[in-house]
C-alpha cells in the first residue's frame, strides 16, 4: 500500500472542498494502474462526499446539513463555537471515508462526480486528508 497525507485549509466558514485533483495526483505520484483509492479524515467533525461540485450542489449540501443539525445551542456538545456539537454528528451523515475504484491510474467517478471533503466547523481551518493505494 502507498499512502500519504495532505493538508487542506477550510477556513473559517462551513466548506465543501473538492480533493479530486489532490487525489489523481496522488495517484500518478503512487504509480498507480489498477486498484483502489482510500480517502480517510481522521477528525471527529468532517467527513467525505462523492457528488457534483460548482453547479449549487456543494451549497445545497451545507443548506441541508443546516437543516438537519442546526448550528444553534440545541446540542449537549457544548463546546468550542455555538453550535458546534453538531459538528460531532456530521461524520455519522458523512463518513470520515471513501473508496474508489482506480483503472489506469485514474479514479472511476461518473461525469459530473468529485471526492469532497466536507467540513462544518469553523473552529479547525486546518484539515488532514490521508489518501492510500491499494493495487489490485
Amino acid at each position: 500500500m502507498y499512502s500519504t497525507e495532505i493538508e487542506v485549509r477550510t477556513g473559517s466558514k462551513p466548506t465543501v472542498h473538492d480533493l479530486t485533483k489532490q487525489a489523481e495526483s496522488f495517484l500518478t505520484e503512487a504509480g498507480a494502474n489498477d486498484g483502489l483509492l482510500h480517502v480517510w479524515v481522521p477528525h471527529a467533525t468532517a467527513g467525505l462526499a462523492i457528488l457534483e461540485t460548482g453547479s449549487g450542489s456543494d451549497d445545497d449540501l451545507l443548506a441541508a446539513l443546516d437543516d438537519l443539525l442546526p448550528p444553534d445551542g440545541r446540542w449537549r456538545h457544548r463546546h468550542g463555537s455555538p453550535g458546534h456539537g453538531r459538528d460531532h454528528l456530521l461524520p455519522a451523515l458523512l463518513p470520515p471515508y471513501a473508496s474508489v475504484p482506480v483503472l489506469g491510474g485514474m479514479p472511476v467517478l461518473g461525469t459530473w462526480q468529485s471526492i469532497c471533503l466536507v467540513d462544518t466547523n469553523v473552529d479547525n481551518p486546518v484539515r488532514r486528508v490521508r489518501l492510500s493505494f491499494l493495487p489490485g
